[in-house]
C-alpha cells in the first residue's frame, strides 16, 4: 500500500465531512431544522436503491447511487444555492467547478478522474442514469415541502408554475414516478401549501 495515496485519501475523507456543514433551505420532515446537505444525499441514495423499479431501461442503480453520494460534495466550497434564487444561479456553474477541481484533486489521479465523471455526467444530465438520479434529486425536496405543510414554498412565497419548471426532469428521469408528482402537487396546491400563479387581468 502506498503511503500517499493512503494520505490522499484519508485527507478527501476529512474534508467531505465538511458537508455536514451545508445548510439547505428544505426542512426536516418534522420541521424542527434545516436539513444539511450530507443528509440530502444520503437520503436520495437511499431512494435511489428503494425506487430502483421505476427507474427507466438502461439505468445503472449502482452508479446512480455513487453520483448522488458525490453530487453535492461542491457546495463545500460553493455554498448552497437555493433553487429558486435566480441571481444566484447565474455564478453557480462556475464556482461549483472550481470546488470540483480542488476537491476531487485531494485523492489519487485514478479515482479524481473517477469522482469528476461521475460529477459531470449528473451535472450533462445526458444518460438515462444521470436523468434517473436528477428525477430523484427533485423529488426529495418536493416530499419535504409537503410532509411540512408547504415548508420552504411557504417561506419563499414560492408558486405552482415554479414547482413544475423545477421537477420537470421527473418526466423524462423517471417517467413512471411523474403522476405520482403530478397528483402530489395537486394535492398540495388544494391544501393551499403552494401558491397558484397570478392571474393577469387584461384591461
Amino acid at each position: 500500500m502506498a503511503i500517499n495515496r493512503l494520505t490522499q485519501q484519508i485527507q478527501f475523507i476529512i474534508e467531505i465531512d465538511r458537508l455536514k456543514q451545508i445548510l439547505r433551505q428544505t426542512l426536516l420532515i418534522d420541521g424542527s431544522r434545516r436539513e444539511n446537505s450530507a443528509e440530502h444525499s444520503w437520503h436520495i441514495a437511499v431512494m435511489a436503491f428503494t425506487l430502483a423499479e421505476y427507474a427507466p431501461e438502461g439505468v445503472d442503480i449502482f452508479h446512480a447511487i455513487k453520483m448522488l453520494l458525490i453530487h453535492d460534495l461542491v457546495e463545500i466550497d460553493a455554498g448552497d444555492t437555493f433553487c429558486y434564487d435566480v441571481q444566484g444561479n447565474h455564478s453557480k456553474a462556475e464556482k461549483e467547478t472550481q470546488a470540483a477541481l480542488r476537491l476531487f484533486g485531494l485523492l489519487p489521479l485514478d479515482q479524481a478522474s473517477e469522482l469528476r465523471s461521475l460529477w459531470d455526467e449528473f451535472e450533462a444530465g445526458e444518460t438515462a442514469t444521470a436523468k434517473f438520479a436528477a428525477a430523484l434529486d427533485r423529488i426529495q425536496p418536493l416530499l419535504h415541502n409537503q410532509q411540512t405543510q408547504g415548508g420552504t414554498w411557504r417561506i419563499h412565497g414560492i408558486r405552482r408554475d415554479q414547482v413544475m419548471k423545477r421537477v420537470a426532469p421527473v418526466e423524462t428521469g423517471a417517467p413512471e414516478l411523474w403522476p405520482f408528482v403530478l397528483q402530489l402537487i395537486e394535492d398540495c396546491v388544494a391544501a393551499e401549501y403552494l401558491k397558484e400563479p397570478a392571474i393577469e387581468i387584461q384591461g
